[in-house]
């Protein structure tokens, strides 16, 4: 796979909204493999798809992208003289987290200008279901809004509002009741949603709404669900390997042991008790 394939496969998970990380070969002192400008994606599996040096190199990019994706923060690993070679490496390791994904339901003026500054805000946006959506907004006026409200409730979006009046949402919330929804959940409901800011034209509700996702963006507990990756040291080398995804393993007295390549793995099979069996953490 060449330079722009990677940039194609970046593309086409930055577009499906999954999560990445784009690493760039930075700088190289030879002797190395790798070149200034070879790149690679990694997946939160630990997937490389593209080429950012050989197999002490990889390792390292492959831990700290699965930390980069964990954190959300960007940073530059720096290989040194690794398992065969004496020259540096030095990687930019970029994560692309998705934009959240906001489900507008109902074709109102409201529901059509919220999506509209959603995007321009840089939020995905869609309008034909609630699955995956990290917030829901229903703007129907008055079509549906019950089933909308239930299927959002039980999608797991983590905001669910509702436009309507006041007391149109108190009829709705009852409704939600009626028809069996646990008071913590019916309570999840934003009704009406957005900021108040009194009479209002259907815009402005639109533009209280995204003011209030916004809000709920930047407060809400948990902006990174991907766990910190589980490492382990090569007990060869020394090296600090990522689990997930690792190069090269074997079970050995129970437990599993990581290695940063298959040479690592080798030199161990030939004396294990020259390295201790250390095991995952």
């Amino acid at each position: 796979m060449n330079r722009a394939d990677v940039i194609v496969e970046a593309g086409r998970l930055a577009a499906a909204g999954e999560r990445y990380a784009l690493a760039t070969v930075v700088n190289v002192e030879r002797p190395a493999s790798a070149r200034r400008g070879d790149r690679a994606v990694v997946t939160p599996d630990g997937r490389v798809t593209g080429w950012i040096g050989g197999a002490c190199s990889e390792p390292t990019v492959v831990r700290e992208a699965l930390r980069a994706i964990a954190d959300g923060e960007a940073r530059l690993a720096r290989m040194e003289g690794g398992c065969a070679s004496e020259g540096v490496v030095e990687v930019l390791v970029e994560p692309v987290l998705p934009a959240p994904l906001l489900a507008v339901c109902g074709a109102s003026p409201a529901a059509r200008t919220l999506a509209e500054l959603a995007r321009v805000v840089g939020w995905r946006v869609r309008d034909d279901g609630v699955e995956g959506a990290d917030a829901v907004v229903v703007a129907t006026m008055g079509h549906g809004d019950e089933e909308l409200l239930a299927a959002a409730l039980g999608s797991g979006a983590g905001y669910v509002g509702l436009v309507a009046s006041a007391k149109r949402a108190a009829t709705v919330l009852a409704g939600l009741r009626d028809a069996g929804l646990h008071e913590e959940a019916v309570l999840r409901v934003r009704a009406p949603a957005g900021l108040d800011l009194g009479p209002s034209s259907q815009e402005e509700i639109a533009v209280a709404i995204l003011a209030e996702l916004v809000a709920w963006r930047h407060t809400r507990p948990g902006e990174s669900p991907v766990p910190a990756p589980a490492e382990a040291v090569d007990p060869v080398c020394g090296m600090t390997v990522s689990v997930e995804g690792a190069a090269a393993t074997i079970e050995h007295e129970g437990g599993v042991v990581v290695f940063c390549s298959a040479h690592c793995r080798k030199a161990f099979e030939a004396e294990p008790e020259r390295y201790g069996g250390l095991r995952a953490r």
